[in-house]
């Protein structure tokens, strides 16, 4: 990857934060882009004193004004983008008829709306290129049902959707699109579903009464796990294979 470019959503922290220094060591120039510039900030100072090119750009993935602004920003100050990868993502749990209005608009503006604002305005740019890779990372939620997450599920299903929608349509112009689907990963997403120390064992062991098996490699993903999936997509390695889902749980989901 070195000398290209590439813009990650949701760097603040956690998975986007793993995949935009993922990047960065593989020698790409790295656009961070969250809601909130004090995380982007942090994470900037960090690479750039590791000698990486890097840019921190504030913008809400769901505001189409935005997502094309940072697009060009990105362009301007680092060069053509040619990489994008959609890790931005929020979490609202609770039961499907109790979901508030905003709960299940938040959940479909960050985690649907953002990989189509963030999508559209890259492929713009990559289109007249004829290059260009871009990466989504779902959850395998969006294939396997989850008490208690039925607009996070639903929300990452349209994301998984869309982007393999759009691998088919870019595909002709040597665009990539594919996705990662990461299950339970040691983040603070993860942490804020854990009452205590027990919700870490029933995460490996399972739990019946909710009708989710546990992790049969018996680890919760690090996500550097994920982010090593994310740069091998992007990768010349993987460069015949598009509108593919790498599934990255541990076996969570038995390999269906």
């Amino acid at each position: 990857m070195k000398g290209t470019t590439a813009l990650v959503t949701g760097a603040a922290g956690g998975i986007g934060a793993a995949v935009a220094r993922a990047l960065a060591e593989e020698g790409a120039a790295v656009a961070l882009v969250d809601r909130t510039q004090e995380g982007l900030d942090r994470l900037a100072a960090d690479l750039a004193a590791d000698g990486h090119g890097v840019l921190a750009l504030a913008a809400d993935v769901r505001s189409d004004t935005e997502a094309r602004r940072a697009v060009a920003a990105v362009e301007d100050r680092l060069g053509p983008l040619d990489h994008l990868v959609n890790a931005a993502g929020v979490l609202r749990l609770g039961p499907a008829w109790e979901l508030t209005d905003d709960q299940w608009a938040e959940s479909i503006g960050v985690n649907a709306t953002g990989v189509f604002t963030m999508s559209r305005a890259a492929a713009a740019r990559m289109v007249p290129r004829g290059r260009g890779a871009i990466v989504t990372v779902t959850s395998n939620a969006a294939g396997t049902a989850r008490k208690g997450m039925a607009a996070y599920a639903a929300s990452k299903a349209a994301s998984e959707m869309f982007t393999k929608c759009l691998g088919l349509e870019l595909a002709e112009h040597g665009i990539r699109c594919n996705t990662v689907a990461p299950g339970s990963t040691d983040t603070p997403m993860l942490h804020s579903m854990w009452a205590g120390a027990a919700d870490r064992a029933r995460t490996l062991d399972g739990d019946p009464a909710a009708y989710r098996v546990g992790i049969p490699l018996r680890r919760l993903a690090a996500p550097e796990d994920v982010a090593a999936a994310v740069a091998f997509l992007l990768s010349d390695s993987a460069r015949h294979i598009t509108m593919h889902t790498l599934t990255v749980d541990g076996g969570a989901t038995l390999g269906v």
